[in-house]
């Protein structure tokens, strides 16, 4: 009877030990879900690159596609995205973007955020007010354009010197003309809960960015105190033009963030 008991309590201790281990090896395991949301002026396929990166690396990507016709509905097209992930999940945005994953992060499967020079604005803030603090170069600029019905977009001939002056200039073009109009409104998005403000979260600063001024980048990141990288020279187009230093620094986000 004391060996049977013995045995057991045995066989008990080593049960706990093993799930203490998975448990473990759980908690340091890296995130392996990633969710993109793009930006103004843009689709999803200018992710192409950095998804690739990641595919190759073992991550699970989904691509967001927002329809650009109201800051609510980019949101909500982000939490259905984010509704399908099997698990923990880091959320990554470029430009307005930065505004959309802003509010749509507090979703309980986001561990992470990751800004690719993007805004991140605060609760009652919106994007459009807080690029009154460093102004860019596109704002003092007539690069924007508006359809009748309120949609803007940027005038082809400029989109290359504004938004992708690191690419080549058929890439540029091809992106000038396949560019999603977005309702003016969305600029004016205001942020209920910044989902920054209770997670981690990672700021890439393209240097050379004449869309978002790299001062507000920094300033957004050192508000936020996120980690933060910069790379010298890139475009507002950088998550198109540097991939790999884009795709690191979501792959460092999910080897940290739990």
């Amino acid at each position: 009877m004391f060996r049977t008991t013995l045995r057991v309590g045995f066989v008990y201790v080593v049960l706990l030990a093993a799930l203490a281990v998975t448990t473990i090896q759980a908690q340091n395991s890296p995130v392996k879900n990633v969710v993109l949301v793009h930006g103004a002026w843009a689709d999803g396929s200018g992710w192409k690159g950095v998804h690739d990166i990641l595919v190759k690396d073992g991550y699970n990507v989904t691509i967001v596609q927002e329809p650009e016709t109201t800051f609510q509905e980019d949101v909500a097209a982000t939490k259905r995205a984010l509704a399908l992930q099997d698990g923990p999940c880091i959320l990554v945005a470029h430009s307005y973007g930065g505004a959309v994953i802003t509010e749509a992060g507090t979703d309980s499967s986001v561990v992470g955020l990751v800004y690719i020079a993007a805004h991140m604005p605060d609760a009652g803030e919106n994007e459009s007010d807080d690029g009154k603090r460093f102004p860019s170069d596109l704002s003092k600029s007539n690069a924007i354009k508006k359809t009748a019905d309120g949609f803007t977009y940027l005038d082809p001939a400029q989109f290359r010197e504004y938004f992708a002056a690191d690419l080549s200039a058929e890439q540029a073009a091809f992106m000038a003309r396949s560019q999603v109009m977005n309702k003016a409104e969305n600029f004016k998005g205001v942020i209920t809960t910044p989902a920054w403000r209770s997670k981690p979260s990672w700021m890439l600063v393209a240097g050379g960015d004449r869309t978002i001024n790299p001062d507000l980048e920094r300033w957004y990141a050192t508000r936020a105190g996120s980690h933060k990288v910069e790379v010298p020279g890139a475009s507002h187009s950088v998550y198109v033009s540097h991939p790999k230093e884009v795709a690191a620094l979501i792959e460092e986000a999910a080897s940290h963030a739990r």
